[in-house]
């Protein structure tokens, strides 16, 4: 495929019938898109949130049987956190959060290299960095959608979007309709791959899109069950002290840090040297349930952690069905849409964890789609096409930018080639703090928000980056001023009419 040629054009898509219904299509409004949302993650729960309150009719379709979300370690701050403020969920989240203290990076004999204190900037930024057990952010979002929204064991294996609508087909032979399909499956995308064969098959793919995931490391993530603070004493601190540890001669690094409820998060890490080891990983644990742990636990379990003990003593504290083992893979695709089928989170842009990124750019994508679909002039193909390229407008840039710092940040606290230890050693040793700082600045200016939702009072004192409007939610409150205007007047011309006149 030659790489500068011209898109098809949005009125040349499929235009044959969609077939085999089991599911009729949805009665229409005119107004408001029927959304189909493939995948009850973070991106996906908070999409529907987004969604409800912007009156859009939705649904969301879970390949699982019930959502176990995986992961231990989550931290966000002011570039989600004041969208999270507009819908009401900012101090739930906090009940289950620590504000960010310190965060060391050190070598395996506890040695520091480096702290950064991650709240000296607060309140200049105006939120705190706030750190937390990913799966509790995940059951409070999961808490705020209703049970009939969800439907589960529910895999999509093919879609068909025509100029009527988009339907997707399930594994359980079930088929559904809708006016948009929303992919917010994660890395491995079942919408992606159905959305990027067809463009295949028309010569519509980018050479690059069609490309694997790179996968530099491999990851062991978990949350013990409540432990002793007489035995961690860091346990006592309300806020979160997170430690960074390299290893010495070892593929590992590993990482912990405190937790509301006396718990202990902890990330072990392995750096994949090449293609051959991966694949070697990859054919030796064709099965990824918790009996396949054990060669990797025998290879860190004695490794020191700086809270007191040993990796091994904190996996034990862990139940065996809450630890998670996966590639850390990353790739920014360029086809994040067309016509009727969009993509958000992981699905459009996988990023390593290391700079806590991942999930807050999946976060800030269902922000501004649902801010793109609450501004839809009308339910054609051409209007949602045109929407979904407005988002990515809006986000690429940023993402790409987050791209490439979360890779640069892996390389930091990970990479363990001689060309990765002399980068860590200049960015953390040379790099002045004031540079640091500005940076943080920086990246605290971008926070999208809600543009259909009251906006809540600025945070902070930074410049924050300007962000496209709402079209509609201007005409809508242009038109609730001129009411209330309206019935503010008529009420004092009816008051002025009911005054009776005195004689003098």
């Amino acid at each position: 495929m030659n790489p500068h040629r011209a898109r098809k054009p949005v009125d040349e898509f499929d235009d044959s019938p969609i077939k085999h219904p089991s599911q009729l299509p949805p009665k229409s409004d005119g107004k408001n898109p029927h959304v189909m949302i493939v995948g009850a993650g973070l991106a996906g729960l908070l999409l529907a949130i987004l969604l409800d309150k912007a009156g859009i009719p939705h649904k969301i379709f879970e390949r699982a049987s019930s959502v176990k979300p995986l992961g231990s370690i989550m931290s966000l701050s002011a570039n989600i956190l004041g969208a999270i403020e507009q819908i009401g969920l900012l101090d739930e989240l906090k009940a289950i959060s620590f504000p960010a203290g310190d965060s060391n990076v050190m070598y395996e004999d506890m040695k520091v290299i480096a702290t950064t204190n991650n709240n000296n900037t607060s309140s200049e930024i105006g939120y705190d960095f706030l750190n937390f057990a990913r799966p509790k952010f995940h059951q409070l979002l999961l808490s705020k959608i209703p049970a009939e929204r969800i439907h589960y064991s529910k895999k999509v294996m093919s879609m068909i979007q025509n100029k009527e609508g988009v339907m997707i087909r399930c594994a359980d032979g079930t088929t559904y309709h809708g006016d948009i399909l929303v992919g917010a499956d994660g890395a491995h995308s079942g919408v992606r791959q159905g959305l990027y064969k067809s463009l295949q098959e028309q010569d519509l793919l980018p050479a690059s899109d069609a490309t694997d995931m790179s996968k530099g490391f491999l990851a062991l993530v978990g949350t013990t069950d409540p432990l002793d603070p007489e035995q961690y004493p860091f346990l006592k601190n309300q806020v979160s002290a997170l430690s960074q540890v390299i290893g010495r001669g070892t593929s590992f690094s590993w990482t912990e840090f405190n937790m509301p409820e006396n718990r202990i998060c902890w990330v072990i890490i392995s750096q994949i040297a090449s293609v051959a080891e991966f694949e070697k990983i990859k054919f030796r644990n064709s099965e990824w349930g918790p009996e396949s742990n054990s060669e990797f636990i025998d290879q860190v379990k004695d490794f020191k952690v700086p809270g007191g003990g040993t990796l091994g003593n904190l996996i034990n504290a862990t139940p065996a069905a809450n630890i998670s083992r996966v590639f850390l893979e990353e790739k920014l695709f360029e086809t994040w849409s067309h016509g009727r089928t969009v993509l958000i989170g992981d699905a459009a842009h996988k990023m390593l964890p290391s700079a806590g990124q991942g999930a807050v750019c999946a976060l800030q994508d269902a922000v501004i789609l649902a801010n793109c679909l609450y501004d839809l002039e009308s339910l054609d193909r051409d209007a949602i096409h045109s929407a979904c390229l407005d988002y990515k407008e809006q986000r690429y840039h940023y993402v790409a930018e987050m791209y490439g710092k979360s890779n640069l940040i892996a390389v930091i606290l990970h990479g363990q080639t001689l060309m990765e230890r002399i980068i860590r050693h200049v960015i953390l040793n040379w790099v002045p703090e004031s540079l640091k700082l500005k940076e943080i600045r920086k990246g605290a200016a971008y926070r999208p928000m809600v543009t259909f939702l009251p906006p809540i009072p600025k945070r902070g004192n930074i410049d924050l980056l300007p962000q496209k409007p709402s079209a509609r939610y201007e005409r809508e409150q242009k038109k609730k001023e001129e009411a209330l205007k309206n019935h503010t007047a008529t009420e004092a011309a009816s008051s002025t009419q009911a005054t009776p006149v005195l004689a003098v």
